[in-house]
This record gives structure tokens, sequence and C-alpha cells, in this order.
């Protein structure tokens, strides 16, 4: 159930983040956008699962030097790779630069942080009673 949560998350995020110019979803009508945002959010999960974490072991000393603001960009860089892979599985989802995807992968973050957020204070309330 939780990974279903963070799914549905993460799509509502990159909706969002399709506001941004430069970032397209295509689609016919509201459920083949929605289909996309799903399948968009679930490369996004596996392409984060298995390269974020090579990225971080490899720049190691640029995060220490940059205090951790290399991180945005290897996120800007795994959204943009996101986009890429979504193009070759035929998906109308397409983010069309590094800037696009620096503020992208920026809005992604903020809102599915909000999101989980909102998500685990609820869960903790109804816990209590």
């Amino acid at each position: 159930m939780a990974v279903l949560v963070h799914v549905v998350i993460t799509a509502v995020s990159v909706w969002i983040a399709t506001a941004l110019p430069g970032i397209t979803l295509g689609g016919h009508d509201t459920t083949a956008k929605m289909l996309t945002l799903l399948a968009v959010s679930i490369i996004f999960g596996i392409v984060n699962a298995v390269l974020k974490p090579i990225a971080k072991t490899l720049g190691c000393l640029l995060y220490l030097l940059t205090l951790g603001l290399f991180g945005l960009i290897v996120n800007a860089l795994l959204f943009w790779l996101t986009s890429y892979l979504a193009g070759q599985l035929h998906l109308p989802f397409h983010v069309g630069g590094f800037w696009p995807a620096f503020w992208g992968a920026l809005i992604v973050t903020i809102v599915s942080s909000a999101l989980h957020g909102i998500v685990r204070r609820t869960t903790y309330r109804e816990q209590e009673y």
C-alpha cells in the first residue's frame, strides 16, 4: 500500500511540474494523462532507486564540497533521464532541457515532500485513536 501511495504522490508532483515551461504532458484525454503520469512516476522511482545511490557514491566529494547542492544537479539529470526513458517507451512526457529538468525536479521534490508529510501526519493521527 505504501508503494502505491508513493507512486500517486510522485504522479501528482510530476503533474504540478508540468505547469512549468519546457515540461510537457501529452495525451488525448484525462485518463490517458493520468496513466502517463503514473507510468512516469514509476519510471522516476526506478531511476532514483537504481542510479541515485550510484551518483551519490561517485559524487561524494562534490556533495561535500558544495554542501549538498550537487544533489540538485543530480536530481535534475535523473528527471531529464526519466523524460528520455518515457520517450523511449512512447509516453507523451517530455522535458525540454537541463533548466526545465532542474526546476521540475525541484518542484517534484518540494511537492512530494509536502504531500508525504501530510500523509504521514494523517496516518499517525488515525493510529492514535
